[in-house]
């Protein structure tokens, strides 16, 4: 798969952030860091901390991306195969998941 543009890089985080201030008032910023065909994605809390959400796969556009959602427990990724969605929809489940829970 080829690296991910710097145009698909800023792309992606600017709609996150877009999206997280529309739907997800307890995050004060999305953090992405870039990986070879991975981008990494955190949110930040009030507070500071910062929460591992989610991992994209590059799918060859900026509108295909797989996705890994992070696991605290085991504390990696786990590839979610079965879900299908916009980045949006998928950083909504993490963020039921892993947001919802911080008494935030």
């Amino acid at each position: 798969m080829p690296a991910i543009p710097e145009s698909t890089k800023t792309s992606l985080a600017q709609r996150l952030r877009a999206h997280a201030k529309n739907k997800w008032p307890p995050l004060t910023t999305v953090h992405v860091r870039y990986h070879g065909q991975f981008a990494y994605v955190a949110g930040e809390l009030a507070d500071g901390d910062r929460l591992p959400l989610m991992r994209l796969r590059y799918g060859g556009s900026a509108h295909r991306w797989g996705s890994a959602i992070y696991v605290a427990s085991k504390d990696s990724y786990e590839d979610q195969n079965w879900f299908t969605g916009t980045v949006e929809d998928v950083f909504d489940l993490v963020c039921d998941l892993h947001v919802t829970n911080t008494g935030s």
